[in-house]
């Protein structure tokens, strides 16, 4: 047990001394690490602040209100609400009168809503919104609803959604596209790294296979090094992407309301799951960048 802890803690040893003795090519590695995990973060907040976006502007609008024309009985009136109730995919028919729309508009309208008062006679019309279980109901939806008479207009969001949902999806091919280069590239400058280290004790390792030294053991500083670069470019960059994103969210948070109705993901509710994808990510970049050097220029 002592002579395992030993060589471990040997093996650790190595690794650090092989980090310190290549800094220049270490802080390339570090960076070109703590770049492409920062991005990642980057593009991983955008992907899922936008997702949340859309969802929450599909939920808002996953709704069709059609305008009844002026001369309508109430029987009549009531009649059309019973009917689109039965229709498939809506899941609830709310009826809202002239006066509630008004006033609805009267509170949109903020300050200017009393140029509303002076008006004689109210031009809204009467109107039923329909709740839909899902925004490809809308289509189906529309298409009965333009068989019923009494329907003076009918309006719905379904092309607002469906570009928010390609918007998000662009960002996220995008998003990997990015994401896969710069893994490439961290992968390659940590190779690298470890490539001199293995060239300036290519003497050394040769004396220690002599000696009976078993390949784990020569491989595990290689490894180790690779390991810690990663480590290290990923710390800074959890660090970057959460205090940044931290001061985004408290800077625009509250505009973003105002302006689209919409919050963005909150700094805690994430970066849990995030600091442990960026962990797996850059120790696995460390290591494979070692694994990839070490099988291409150490005949072990």
């Amino acid at each position: 047990m002592t002579m395992k802890f030993r060589i471990f803690t040997n093996i650790i040893k190595q690794g650090f001394i092989g980090v310190w003795r290549n800094r220049t090519m270490s802080i390339a590695s570090v960076g070109s690490v703590s770049a492409t995990l920062t991005i990642l973060g980057i593009v991983l907040i955008l992907i899922l602040n936008i997702n949340t976006a859309a969802n929450t502007t599909k939920d808002q609008f996953d709704e069709i209100q059609i305008y009844l024309e002026e001369e309508l009985t109430v029987e009549e009136t009531e009649k059309i609400g019973q009917a689109v109730s039965d229709y498939e995919g809506v899941s609830s028919v709310i009826f809202q009168s002239k006066e509630q729309a008004l006033e609805i508009m009267r509170e949109e309208w903020g300050d200017q809503g009393y140029l509303l008062e002076g008006l004689e006679e109210n031009p809204l019309p009467n109107s039923y919104i329909l709740q839909l279980e899902a925004i490809e109901y809308a289509n189906p939806v529309v298409n009965r609803l333009k068989g019923l008479k009494g329907i003076e207009e009918i309006k719905y969001y379904k092309d607002i959604v469906e570009k928010l949902m390609t918007v998000a999806n662009y960002v996220r091919i995008g998003g990997l596209i990015i994401i896969g280069i710069l893994l490439f590239i961290s992968v390659f400058i940590i190779s690298n790294t470890v490539k001199i280290t293995v060239a300036a004790r290519r003497k050394e390792i040769s004396i220690m296979k002599y000696v009976g030294a078993t390949n784990g053991y020569i491989r595990g500083p290689f490894m180790v090094e690779g390991m810690l670069l990663g480590l290290i470019g990923t710390i800074i960059s959890i660090s970057i992407v959460y205090y940044g994103y931290k001061y985004l969210v408290s800077s625009l948070n509250e505009k973003l309301y105002v302006l689209f109705t919409v919050y963005m993901i909150p700094p805690g509710t994430m970066f849990n799951d995030i600091a442990i994808i960026f962990i797996a990510i850059g120790v696995g970049i460390g290591l494979l960048g070692s694994i990839i050097s070490l099988k291409k220029f150490l005949n072990v």
